[in-house]
């Protein structure tokens, strides 16, 4: 990075640094990445907004690469925890568990253990008021059907499976690490969280191991797996979806589609902490709650206004009768869907 040259005239200075990729997007989210990388300090935190600066602090390796995909494809902020051993991912996982303003977790583990440790990182932060999504990979040249069986042992609302694996430049298969990396990324750049990713292009995926039929993508989706397709050289997101695909041993669609977990984890957290701005030193008397009620629908207004929520009802605001000193703010609201399909019906006449 170049540095400012310091003068004592008044004026308008500046400095700049050249990357081979571009910077990360500035309305994306962070991601944490979690990967192997050949360094002595493996405890650390990196923050990185490119990839020259992934590469320089620790060299070419899969966290790098998963770094570039990252940033390629939209996340405002990677932090990287570099792994040297197998053994390293628990502590990695403490270390990214700490950090505040994750959006989307992201490790190069396909080992199953290592994802279900990730998985519950990621419901655990989510439990104390710091949501994420956690986004992993498969083996490669792993079948339908395992990739499937992969998703089941996972299930879990906060849990993105993205398949294929990708090819390096020979197009040899090296798995799913780097889908994962380039599909987290798309989703920490998503603006919009009641906006699918399907169709979404992923950048700076040499390939991917296979091209699904249909018969095939409707088993992942069905599955709870994230498929990805390749067209005209480019790869896309054919339909994100979560692994969330039964409660208990009956089937359950409820949380299947990616953005409904999105649009919760905006519209909660949101409103959480626009009370906590406003009310973080006030008493509960029926004037405040009246105050802390209006507060809430003017921000479910806002999200029925952005079309994140097509509608809310039942707000209410009352002091817990147990406890005088606590708030009770409840809430009813829909998510709104993405379109995922148009169905044509012609009725044609001759």
């Amino acid at each position: 990075m170049s540095m400012t040259v310091q003068h004592e005239r008044p004026g308008v200075y500046s400095s700049y640094e050249a990357s081979s990729l571009t910077a990360a997007s500035v309305r994306g989210g962070a991601v944490a990445i979690i990967a192997k990388a050949d360094k002595e300090d493996a405890q650390k935190v990196y923050t990185w907004s490119s990839y020259s600066r992934a590469a320089g602090d620790v060299g070419a390796c899969t966290l790098s690469e998963m770094a570039r995909l990252a940033i390629r494809n939209g996340a405002g902020l990677v932090y990287g925890l570099p792994v040297k051993t197998d053994e390293g991912y628990d502590d990695a996982f403490v270390l990214a568990a700490g950090l505040e303003d994750v959006a989307v977790a992201v490790c190069d583990s396909d080992d199953q253990d290592v994802q279900k440790k990730l998985m519950e990182m990621a419901r655990t932060c989510s439990a104390a008021r710091k949501e994420r999504i956690a986004v992993v990979g498969g083996r490669a040249a792993e079948t339908v059907e395992q990739l499937t069986a992969r998703a089941k042992a996972l299930n879990s609302e906060r849990v993105v499976l993205a398949a294929p694996g990708a090819v390096d430049s020979a197009g040899k298969g090296i798995g799913g690490a780097l889908c994962a990396a380039a599909v987290a990324g798309a989703i920490a750049g998503n603006a919009d969280p009641a906006l699918p990713l399907g169709g979404v292009q992923l950048y700076g995926l040499s390939g991917l191991e296979t091209n699904y039929d249909d018969g095939d993508i409707d088993l992942l989706i069905q599955g709870g797996v994230t498929p990805l397709e390749t067209l005209a050289g480019n790869c896309y997101v054919v339909r994100a979806v979560t692994t969330r695909t039964t409660t208990g041993s009956a089937g359950d669609p409820t949380w299947r589609e990616l953005t409904t977990i999105l649009v919760v984890d905006e519209v909660i957290p949101g409103i959480r902490d626009a009370l906590r701005a406003k009310f973080s030193r006030a008493k509960n008397t029926e004037q405040t709650r009246g105050a802390i009620r209006a507060q809430t629908v003017m921000e479910l207004e806002r999200r029925v206004e952005r079309e994140i929520i097509d509608s809310y009802e039942d707000v209410t605001v009352s002091a817990l009768p147990e406890d005088p000193t606590v708030c009770l703010v409840e809430f009813a609201f829909t998510v709104a869907h993405g379109l995922n399909q148009i169905w044509l019906s012609a009725h044609i006449t001759v």
